[in-house]
């Protein structure tokens, strides 16, 4: 019977017809991707350049934020020479100024925006050696090269202090009786620039308790 080649039908002849073309055109499509791939083809490296990440290169370090950037170190003053130089501090505060040990002054320095000027403001307190009490407070303000007072409190035991942009006067109270080292208070100034000089924002008392810190503290109990 005609149609019958090798004991297949048409059908299955024509099918498998179609499978090796297919499986050929396969092979040469196979054939062509993998010589896309080599070394002097025109693959898929034709659509761009790789980015860095993509390929493990190094990524570029991020900026540092702006909060992360140090602040610049302020210029340190002689201190004592400032004070001692300057004809504002009372004579009696220019004779305490003296070394404690070796050539160590009692004086506290603070630097710091205060006055809205360009370069930091100081703030000295001038202590004494043995009870480190304050003796006199002062504010300086950077001006033609130099520093200019813009700010003393010399009625002991004073201290003062730069609190977020404000001047914080601390003034210690006693009571008849009180020792040095136990005030029965303090009086608190908070001051703030304006119109070129200090003025006073708010003031607050403290009453400091008479018993506290009086009995000595028991040891604890051991444990079980």
């Amino acid at each position: 019977m005609r149609g019958l080649t090798d004991g297949r039908t048409p059908g299955e002849t024509r099918r498998t017809t179609q499978a090796a073309s297919t499986a050929v055109a396969v092979f040469v499509a196979l054939g062509v991707s993998l010589s896309g791939c080599g070394t002097g083809g025109t693959g898929a490296r034709d659509e761009g350049p790789a980015h860095a990440d993509a390929v493990g290169g190094p990524a570029s370090s991020p900026e540092p934020a702006a909060k992360d950037v140090p602040s610049k170190v302020p210029d340190r003053v002689d201190a004592v020479r400032l004070v001692k130089a300057d004809p504002k501090v009372s004579p009696e505060v220019k004779r305490s100024l003296k070394p404690c040990v070796a050539d160590e002054y009692p004086l506290d320095v603070s630097y710091g925006k205060l006055t809205g000027g360009s370069a930091d403001d100081v703030v000295v307190n001038v202590l004494t050696c043995g009870d480190a009490v304050g003796v006199g407070s002062y504010v300086y303000r950077e001006k033609d090269g130099g520093y200019e007072n813009v700010f003393k409190a010399e009625a002991p035991p004073v201290y003062a202090e730069i609190d977020r942009g404000d001047l914080v006067v601390t003034k210690q109270v006693y009571d008849k009786g009180d020792p040095v080292s136990s005030p029965s208070g303090e009086n608190v100034t908070t001051y703030r620039w304006s119109s070129n000089r200090f003025a006073e924002e708010y003031r607050t008392h403290n009453d400091y308790s008479k018993a506290a810190g009086n009995a000595p503290t028991p040891a604890p109990e051991p444990d079980g």
